[in-house]
């Protein structure tokens, strides 16, 4: 790795870790490592840890689990499977959850 490219790192790392970042970026950072349930427009639901998010709003997971209801008769079964680390597009969510507390909720309001 170039020098150009590591102090460009140790920069970014130094930026994360300051106080001076946006109000959004720390309540994002709360966010890091608590499970998601995440539904996308073809029905499907995946739950999994938070990992990260970008810029664009594409979401990341780890430790996944995908779940489709199989039957529309009985909608209480689902299939399942386990993905790992998965990105879910922004243009694909149509639902978000987090799994927090009352007061973290409230806190979060205002991240849409």
């Amino acid at each position: 790795m170039e020098e150009s490219q590591v102090a460009a790192i140790d920069e970014f790392h130094t930026q994360l870790s300051t106080n001076n970042s946006s109000p959004l970026v720390g309540k994002l950072k709360k966010l890091l490592y608590k499970h998601m349930l995440i539904g996308v427009n073809d029905g499907r639901y995946f739950l999994g840890v938070f990992h990260c998010i970008d810029k664009k709003g594409n979401i990341i997971l780890q430790e996944a689990v995908e779940y489709r209801i199989t039957s529309r008769s009985a909608p209480g079964l689902a299939d399942q499977r386990c993905l790992g680390l998965i990105l879910i597009p922004a243009a694909c969510r149509s639902s978000c959850h987090v799994d927090c507390s009352i007061e973290e909720k409230m806190s979060l309001m205002s991240l849409s």
